[in-house]
């Protein structure tokens, strides 16, 4: 009998129980995680709970007629993004939302690309220091610039923004983390959750949305941070290997509702690559095929991003996930606390953009 040496031992284990987890792709040219690997962006919900308010929120979000909808692609569709570096001028911006917004200085300039239309979003990562900058409806040139609100992630950290406070995106989360990239679906695998839009939400957000820009005071409605997943039971195997990529993590990272804008469309980068084939096939993906999942047992902190992973079973009763000699099935299979925190004030913006339905 071969004995294997106990660390491996213990990662043979983890490997049949899927509980290693791998954090999401490195952006290109950077050695920046996005995130730590136990952020709760790169947690795999596939095993996760139906939320119990899922049919209303997919009724809301018109799922029965509704398809997905790619909102990124060849120039002007989708987030560019900017990879700096420590030697990129600063500047300190004037901010309408003050209050909630990092002071910076923002390593912005002429040379920024920034997001078409007029949400106007700028995100860049400095490469030295891993730190990623957002910026929601940015202008400016020299050495004056302006923007709606601002907000500064290290991607090194699973610390969430101040409770109630917005960033770039109403749900007070990046929008980096959530992007579908080009080269993540050439290299075969997104191991991270999606953002996508809903037109109307609930006056209320769900762990780990930090702030909500709700439409009214309905349950019925999705909160900012509810979390839907493709259903495990939806072939995929006609499609394209590079769709697959996509909706494979759909089905086990899911989407985070991030923002209100037009029902199901989900967000990726700008890129002049993006074959028109896939995009055409993303938008034949029925909504009614989603679940939302009910993730609240995976929180540890409700002001950190860092999750427990659900086969490696429950906490240890220290705020931490059971060390690997501790490994048991249970404790995410059902549903936690649900802490939902309702309306809070903020001087932030209510509703931005919704693309009309004859939009791309």
């Amino acid at each position: 009998m071969v004995r294997l040496p106990l660390l491996s031992a213990a990662l043979l284990v983890l490997t049949q129980l899927g509980t290693v987890q791998a954090g999401a792709a490195l952006p290109p040219s950077t050695s920046c995680q996005v995130f730590p690997a136990d952020n709760i962006w790169n947690a795999d919900i596939s095993a996760m709970p139906v939320h119990p308010r899922s049919a209303q929120w997919l009724s809301s979000m018109a799922a029965s007629t509704t398809n997905l909808h790619p909102d990124f692609g060849a120039p002007p569709y989708g987030f560019p993004y900017n990879i700096v570096d420590n030697t990129h001028a600063t500047v300190s911006l004037t901010f309408q939302y003050a209050s909630e917004s990092d002071p910076g200085p923002y390593p912005v300039g002429a040379d920024t690309s920034i997001e078409s239309g007029s949400d106007r979003h700028a995100l860049i990562i400095n490469r030295d220091t891993c730190k990623l900058y957002e910026l929601y409806a940015l202008a400016g040139s020299g050495s004056s610039w302006t923007a709606g609100s601002g907000a500064i992630f290290p991607l090194g950290s699973d610390l969430l923004r101040p409770l109630g406070w917005t960033s770039a995106d109403a749900a007070g989360l990046p929008i980096f983390p959530g992007l579908v990239r080009w080269d993540e679906v050439q290299a075969g695998s997104i191991t991270h959750a999606i953002r996508f839009t809903a037109q109307q939400t609930d006056q209320s957000f769900l762990w780990p949305a930090r702030h909500q820009a709700g439409t009214a005071a309905n349950p019925a409605l999705p909160p900012m941070g509810a979390r839907f997943r493709l259903k495990a039971s939806y072939d995929i195997s006609h499609f394209s290997a590079q769709t697959q990529v996509i909706l494979r993590a759909m089905q086990h990272y899911g989407l985070i509702l991030a923002d209100n804008g037009s029902n199901w469309f989900f967000s990726g980068t700008q890129d002049a690559a993006w074959p028109d084939s896939l995009l055409t096939e993303l938008k034949t993906v029925p909504a009614a095929q989603f679940d939302a999942v009910e993730e609240s047992s995976l929180m540890i902190d409700p002001n950190s991003a860092a999750a427990r992973s659900c086969a490696l079973g429950a906490s240890n009763g220290t705020g931490s996930p059971r060390s690997w000699w501790q490994v048991a099935p249970a404790g995410c299979g059902a549903a936690g606390s649900g802490r939902r925190w309702w309306a809070i004030p903020s001087v932030t913006p209510a509703p931005r953009r919704v693309i009309p339905w004859w939009g791309r």
